[in-house]
């Protein structure tokens, strides 16, 4: 807003008479000033009254974020968790026990089989003659014993997550075990039947690994 310049008079004055003339240009001067600031007032409320107005009508009024600046959240480095793998690992150590005799729960025919109590016979020979496809398998042979036991606890835990019915598990056949003894075979054998997972195992086709390997069905997931 721009204010107007005061009003000012000038009066030369050459004689006592000219004194009324100075009071009236005095008056005029005095007029004037009171204008001025009457018309400043009036504008003045005008400006409050138009803030006012915008105020109501828009609320309280908030800067706009800078969309230009991109919020990155800090990626947080996931811990390894390698004590949660070596617990699981001692779990799998502890439920598969090597002094479980499982020959008594063996078939006795030509191909070594096992079926869980409540399984029908007719399982196992679906098993044997290709019913359900290998989807997976894990080659234990050449392990040691302890490596051999938590592979395959691993192997048939994963297996179950993943949905899998059926999974073949290399034993081998122990030729080069001392006295040519299959040692892991027996242990494998009696790993399975302890496994709440195993439903049945037969004894693989020559193709798939004959007396060396197993096949294994497994619970649905």
């Amino acid at each position: 807003m721009t204010q107007s310049s005061p009003v000012k008079v000038k009066v030369k004055i050459n004689a006592l008479g000219d004194l009324k003339v100075v009071k009236r240009a005095i008056e005029a001067q005095a007029k004037a000033h009171a204008a001025l600031a009457a018309e400043q007032a009036v504008k003045k409320r005008q400006l409050t009254s138009d803030k006012d107005l915008f105020t109501k009508a828009a609320g309280i009024v908030q800067p706009i974020a800078d969309k230009r600046k991109a919020l990155l959240k800090k990626e947080q480095i996931q811990p390894n968790p390698i004590q949660k793998q070596r617990d699981e690992e001692a779990v799998l150590r502890e439920s598969l026990s090597d002094e479980f005799d499982a020959t008594t729960l063996l078939s006795t025919d030509a191909d070594l089989s096992y079926t869980r109590p409540g399984i029908g016979p007719d399982v196992a020979r679906k098993l044997r003659l290709g019913h359900w496809s290998i989807q997976a398998e894990v080659d234990l042979h050449g392990l040691r014993i302890e490596e051999a036991r938590d592979a395959l606890g691993r192997f048939i835990r994963e297996a179950q997550k993943k949905g899998l019915r059926c999974v073949r598990v290399v034993h081998g056949k122990g030729l080069g075990s001392p006295g040519k003894a299959p040692v892991l075979k027996a242990r494998v054998l009696s790993w399975l039947v302890q496994k709440n997972e195993v439903l049945v195992y037969v004894q693989a086709k020559p193709a798939q690994g004959g007396a060396g390997a197993l096949v294994v069905l497994l619970q649905p997931g």
